[in-house]
């Protein structure tokens, strides 16, 4: 019987098919790594037929690190009553800006930590400045817009609206974490609910912004709460098809204040190939699954090609906040184009709606 079902849910997958819910427990639960990688890697091959990986040149650019969100996994953020916390003024924005279009980068990832005191509409005076270089800015995830919002005492609409006038070109995926309240609650009650998260991405997409989705796992969340959150992002980009790509993650624990608070396992290089593989079989309607070497390392990144992911993430040339968790990995575009082609693909170089640059 067992065998008969696993079956089912492999030609089911193998022909194009939605799995269920059940399904994917099933999977979670009872297929092995051969399996999932099998399954992921066959939906990669059918969705990316060309033996292709992407990637991004760009920066992550953190406009502040102070925040009022205090959220139990950041090693980053600073209180705002902390002396030691920065906002980075606009010459060191545009110099970030330069030396990243320099190293032939096209975007700047900008989010930063939720601010108690900034207006809008210095927000939207960061983004004019930074629109006269010419980068495409992916910028402000969810928690912030929705900060914003409260802090303006604008909806959420609105709040978009004035950004994408002043130049935001799109919006990272950032502060999803896990999209269930009850793991919200726990490790960042003072950001955005699971449904105000949504609520952001859904108006963005409506606005004809695209935008990317990730996954923070292996904290205190289950496994059908990790299925919670991946069935809200295939239901929105049910009604939207707002959402360029998909990035799961592993929580890193240490610096952070959830370490102290839980016996947290860290996730291994193989819970994160499985979590990778689930993800990419059980969106089918996202076309792309990033790779996190930031949090992996190169060896598993090249391995991730076979377990669903096609694209190599960003350069990233600077990167602070898995950097405050104790993590540094750091790979240049030469080397992440080597890693690619000794896993057995061709590098091409994107932009952030996955259209190629020539």
């Amino acid at each position: 019987m067992h065998d008969q079902v696993m079956k089912d849910i492999e030609e089911k997958v193998l022909a194009g098919g939605r799995i269920s819910d059940e399904d994917f427990l099933i999977l979670d639960q009872e297929a092995d790594l051969y399996q999932l990688a099998f399954l992921a890697n066959a939906i990669r091959e059918r969705l990316h037929p060309e033996k292709m990986v992407t990637y991004v040149v760009d920066r992550n650019i953190n406009y502040t690190d102070i925040c009022v969100s205090a959220c139990k996994f950041c090693a980053f953020f600073k209180a705002p009553e902390d002396k030691t916390g920065y906002l980075l003024s606009q010459e060191e924005l545009e110099l970030k800006i330069r030396e990243t279009q320099d190293l032939g980068g096209t975007q700047i990832l900008l989010q930063g930590g939720l601010h108690p005191d900034l207006p809008l509409e210095y927000y939207e005076d960061m983004l004019r400045f930074m629109k006269k270089t010419g980068i495409h800015v992916h910028g402000f995830s969810p928690p912030e817009v929705y900060h914003f919002a409260t802090l303006s005492e604008l909806p959420v609409s609105e709040v978009l609206t004035r950004l994408i006038a002043a130049g935001l070109d799109s919006i990272p995926g950032g502060g999803a974490e896990i999209l269930c309240d009850r793991v919200r609650k726990a490790t960042a009650p003072r950001k955005c609910s699971a449904d105000q998260w949504l609520d952001v991405m859904e108006e963005a997409h409506k606005q004809g912004l695209r935008t990317t989705a990730t996954m923070m796992f292996g904290h205190i969340e289950t496994a059908e709460e990790r299925l919670e959150h991946l069935r809200r992002l295939r239901e929105l980009q049910d009604r939207t098809h707002g959402f360029t790509a998909f990035i799961p993650w592993p929580f890193q624990p240490d610096n952070s204040a959830l370490i102290e608070q839980a016996e947290i396992e860290k996730v291994t290089g193989l819970g994160y190939l499985r979590m990778l593989a689930l993800s990419r079989i059980y969106l089918d309607n996202f076309s792309n699954v990033q790779a996190s070497w930031v949090t992996q390392g190169p060896k598993i990144a090249q391995l991730s090609l076979y377990f669903g992911a096609n694209d190599f993430g960003s350069t990233m040339i600077e990167e602070n906040v898995v950097a405050a968790a104790g993590i540094s990995f750091r790979l240049s575009e030469q080397e992440i184009r080597r890693l690619v082609t000794d896993a057995g693909f061709e590098p091409k170089q994107r932009v952030m709606d996955y259209t190629l640059v020539s």
